[in-house]
């Protein structure tokens, strides 16, 4: 029988799945507090990106921030689902989130290594950590939950199955370590299909919103910081505001932009059965990295206005508009079905984004980026005043 937390005792209560229709349900401390902990692997992850960009190495770079952000995301997304489903709020949980959370501080310590030196050592043993709890919940989930006991042994096993593939990989030589990532990367997203197919947890598709929705929010802040410092620390030199004020007004209406369209979306109304939320869940993979690489990508262009760097204009811009680009798209893509697309306001968006792309090679990059992701903000609001029948217009 499913309940909520609040029946039982503080010390320790029976993990029996939530009702995925519980009203009122709402993300909690701990989960605001886990999601701030690990925005500190996201911070250290898109630092240490962003010194591989201005060091001009983008191919190395893109592809050691790829590797450490799946880490970062694939903790953070099992612990959301699974808390989703089954959190009971006791000293037990709240200790194994507190272990999970600590697995991420160690990732995030050894995330400039991974990008600089390709040692990932440090971030296995932070991501083993954190997975090793996660299985320790499923056992618990699957002790008390009979009705889906085989699916919580399922990604117990599967969990620990795949973390003895991580540490083996640490032995291996060195031309193995991108072939098996991929090999192991792979296990990893199979678990939930495989968990899955005997009866899928109860998840709450209000509570998964919010939860996707407060991470996007939290890395979206993380992009302002990091691009402010970029700022303060050009501005502590020799470099007038006056340089850098087409970056930073672009930058800012950039990541307003962003945020905006995100928020637009009426997520929940997608989340309808296990595959559309795979579907949705897995695609914030691209989402949430390309937001943390938004602020990288600005950084880069601030040091490269100011003599800093070792990137060519074209490829400085670059850093910027191809993952506001990938974010726009990502975002337009899991909140919309193929069925929908069937107007001329369906090519909003793509035009939107090629017109981002574009700006790559325009005099002012981030400037004119900001104005597009602006313009596009206006167009999407027109367009569903039209749908609406004119409602949402001002009057006048």
């Amino acid at each position: 029988m499913s309940q909520s937390p609040s029946t039982l005792g503080a010390w320790h209560r029976p993990m029996v799945a939530r009702l995925a229709g519980e009203e009122n349900r709402t993300a909690t401390a701990l989960e605001l507090f886990f999601d701030l902990c690990f925005v500190t692997a996201v911070a250290q992850a898109s630092g240490a990106f962003e010194h591989e960009l201005a060091e001009g190495h983008i191919g190395d770079g893109v592809l050691g921030y790829a590797m450490v952000f799946f880490a970062i995301w694939w903790a953070w997304m099992n612990f959301t689902w699974f808390a989703s489903a089954y959190d009971t709020d006791d000293v037990p949980y709240r200790l194994l989130t507190l272990v999970q959370i600590t697995g991420a501080l160690i990732l995030a310590a050894g995330a400039a290594d991974a990008l600089s030196h390709d040692d990932f050592t440090v971030i296995t043993w932070g991501y083993v950590v954190m997975r090793l709890a996660m299985a320790t919940q499923w056992l618990r989930a699957a002790r008390s939950d009979p009705e889906r006991r085989q699916s919580c042994v399922r990604y117990a096993v599967g969990i620990l199955i795949v973390q003895v593939g991580w540490v083996a990989r640490l032995a291996l030589p060195e031309d193995w370590g991108l072939p098996l990532f991929a090999v192991l990367v792979l296990a990893e997203i199979a678990v939930p299909v495989w968990a899955e197919s005997p009866a899928n947890t109860t998840w709450h598709p209000h509570h998964i919103a919010e939860r996707y929705g407060l991470f996007t929010l939290i890395v979206l802040g993380e992009t302002i910081t990091a691009a402010t410092a970029a700022v303060r620390t050009a501005l502590d030199g020799e470099t007038a505001l006056g340089d850098i004020a087409t970056l930073v007004i672009g930058g800012v209406l950039t990541v307003f932009a962003l945020w905006w369209l995100y928020f637009a979306q009426n997520a929940p109304q997608r989340l309808t059965g296990f595959r559309a939320a795979i579907l949705w869940g897995y695609g914030h993979y691209a989402v949430f990295a390309s937001a943390a690489a938004v602020g990288a990508g600005l950084a880069v262009g601030v040091a490269h206005t100011t003599g800093h760097g070792h990137l060519s204009d074209r490829a400085a811009a670059a850093t910027f508009t191809v993952p506001v680009a990938v974010f726009i798209t990502l975002v337009w893509l899991l909140h919309h079905r193929a069925a929908e697309l069937r107007s001329r306001n369906d090519l909003i968006h793509p035009v939107a984004v090629l017109a981002v792309l574009a700006a790559t090679f325009a005099p002012s990059p981030v400037l004119v980026t900001g104005i597009l992701a602006a313009a596009l903000v206006a167009a999407t609001l027109v367009v569903s005043a039209r749908a609406s029948g004119g409602a949402d217009l001002p009057e006048g």
